[in-house]
């Protein structure tokens, strides 16, 4: 096998998914840095498509996120489902609720790379990698089977992690969605259907519906679950039709492709510097939000914070979620576990009683200690309280590993 060097740009950023494109995005954009992505070369080691989700401010090109071109779909409103069937139909307004598949992702920031002097892709297997004087050294293996060394000022891995660290609680938000076109117009392209609780639940842990219409006849519909171990292909195939047919009476349709997905909902501390120069971004550093499995949003604060620190000369990388927001969703990870509050109940409550474009923010963690004392009394405060007592003096235990690729939200 033979042995290059790769010349030193001031930033590596191995894997291509949305964490690692987001981070190149921004440093391209600012030109604070010089950046070398490694993404895997086609195969088996590259994922399948996925769908991210998030909101945010403005529309369109003048959006905060600047991935105008990239986004494949947009809905003003928001509606939950009750168990019982009752709709709730809610405007976050100014935020708008988006959809970024990522082919066209990759697309947009692969030719910002190409476009940029300072920014370069390359296609390799990243193995090793090792702080040395100056910054850092990644191994990878072009697709020739020639091994590469890079040297950086800064890495940045988004690579996912072999097992999770240690938690209280590690619930998994695992799902298999459709793109179904149906023959007649089913849908409204204005409303996106986040927490459908009309399908049956689990035992443990709580189950819902998924819809993001794409126009009047097609759209993305999903099963989700949020439990302790993920299901078989069969059973969600079995759900997804319960639910398209005999819940969303959709008729006949067709399904056009499919995705499925595990995400964990955990409190595990996950560390943010693993070496002196590299750093973990994404769901391998901690942005996938606990609570809902929320990843894509955070990922871009994430970003644009770490081009500022890089831009003022800064070495440490702030974290993805603040410690508030994180003891909030240990608490209510816990009580989802445990069954002391009944979860459908518990999420169309808080849209129920809460302005939407408040929710939003504190999903996002942007609200103020006062906003969310005002949430928190309108959450069941016995069972939280006993919880959030409770929590401290639990154990940090390893759990299964659940497989997890990235999150599609």
């Amino acid at each position: 096998m033979s042995q290059g060097s790769v010349g030193a740009p001031d930033v590596v950023i191995l894997g291509g998914g949305a964490a690692g494109l987001s981070l190149a995005y921004r440093l391209v954009e600012t030109a604070v840095a010089t950046v070398t992505v490694v993404e895997p070369p086609d195969g088996p080691a590259r994922p399948a498509e996925r769908t991210w989700c998030y909101w945010d401010q403005g529309d369109g090109d003048d959006s905060d996120d600047g991935f105008g071109e990239a986004v494949a779909a947009t809905w003003p409103l928001l509606r939950v489902h009750d168990p019982d069937g009752s709709p709730l139909t809610v405007d976050p307004a100014p935020a708008r609720y988006r959809m970024v598949r990522s082919t066209a992702f990759e697309q947009l920031v692969h030719a910002r790379l190409a476009r940029s002097p300072g920014g370069r892709l390359l296609r390799a297997t990243a193995h090793t990698v090792r702080d040395v004087p100056g910054g850092a050294e990644v191994r990878c293996t072009a697709p020739g089977g020639r091994t590469l060394t890079l040297r950086a000022r800064l890495v940045f891995d988004s690579r996912p992690l072999r097992a999770l660290p240690p938690a209280r609680t590690q619930l998994l938000q695992h799902f298999r969605g459709w793109f179904v076109r149906t023959r007649t117009h089913r849908f409204d392209p204005a409303v996106a259907d986040l927490m459908d609780f009309r399908v049956p639940q689990p035992r443990h842990g709580l189950a819902f519906g998924y819809v993001l219409p794409l126009a009047p006849d097609r759209a993305l519909v999903e099963y989700t679950e949020f439990s302790r171990t993920p299901l078989a292909t069969a059973a969600y195939e079995a759900a997804l039709g319960h639910y398209a047919r005999e819940v969303l009476g959709l008729g006949e349709f067709a399904v056009e492709s499919a995705e499925q997905g595990i995400i964990p909902m955990t409190d595990a501390r996950f560390p943010r510097r693993t070496g002196t120069a590299v750093f973990r971004i994404g769901t391998a550093g901690g942005a996938t939000r606990p609570a809902t499995g929320y990843t894509f949003a955070a990922v871009q604060r994430h970003s644009r914070a770490v081009a500022s620190a890089l831009r003022d000369g800064r070495a440490v990388v702030p974290a993805p979620h603040g410690r508030r927001a994180l003891a909030m969703d240990a608490v209510l990870l816990r009580a989802l576990d445990t069954g002391r509050i009944d979860g459908p109940a518990f999420f169309t409550g808080l849209f129920r009683r809460t302005p939407a474009h408040r929710l939003l923010r504190f999903l996002d963690g942007a609200t103020s200690l006062r906003e969310e004392w005002g949430i928190g009394l309108r959450t069941p405060v016995g069972p939280m309280l006993r919880t959030a007592l409770e929590v401290p003096f639990l154990p940090r235990r390893t759990h299964p590993a659940p497989g997890t690729g990235e999150s599609h939200r």
